[in-house]
């Protein structure tokens, strides 16, 4: 799997009436908080892709750009977002950024959507904040989008975020093999949703 397919750089001049401070999103949770990405998000953004760790667990390998070329993609995508995207920042309640979250090939004629999901700050592993953070992903968007069904991929070695998602609510389908790797298919729908999150 190709790590640009977690960074859309192509800009589409269509979206030139989407501003994201008129479309700011922030959600709170237990211990985390989403919201809409910023430039300020660059440097953390770019430590996280070069780090092996982190690109090993998406299937990826690290980026091979200078800073400056990744700032100005990343600029560019905070600018004018891909309306077949969404990416949000995953902050603590204390405002640190530690990770991002996406939702990306949203079809609004299939109704679904994939997710993919980092906590980039590794001292913030296996503390809940990755399940807190999905967990308020997934509500934000069945709630604001017309979406039924949201999958995903992990790697079938990857325990840790395999146990994560299925506290979400998320079920294992099937195994699958994508670019030499073999990935866990998983997915949600949003009528289970709704059974699991009635209060």
């Amino acid at each position: 799997m190709s790590w640009e397919k977690f960074w859309p750089f192509s800009k589409n001049d269509e979206n030139d009436d989407y501003n994201v401070k008129n479309d700011e999103i922030f959600i709170k949770g237990k211990f985390t908080q989403l919201r809409s990405k910023k430039i300020e998000d660059a440097n953390n953004d770019y430590n996280w892709r070069l780090d092996n760790e982190l690109s090993n667990l998406d299937a990826t390998k690290p980026i091979n750009l200078s800073y400056k070329e990744f700032l100005k993609y990343h600029k560019e995508d905070v600018k004018f977002p891909n309306l077949n995207s969404l990416r949000m920042a995953i902050d603590t309640l204390h405002g640190k950024h530690i990770g991002n979250c996406m939702f990306y090939d949203i079809n609004t004629r299939t109704l679904q959507a994939e997710f993919g999901i980092m906590i980039g700050n590794k001292e913030y592993w296996n503390n809940g904040y990755g399940s807190d953070a999905m967990k308020n992903a997934v509500g934000y968007f069945f709630n604001n989008k017309n979406i039924n069904h949201i999958y995903l991929h992990t790697l079938v070695d990857n325990i840790r975020a395999q146990k994560s998602f299925q506290k979400c609510g998320f079920k294992k389908i099937k195994n699958i093999t994508k670019e030499n790797s073999e990935f866990i298919y998983m997915e949600i729908w949003r009528k289970d949703w709704e059974i699991i999150n009635i209060k």
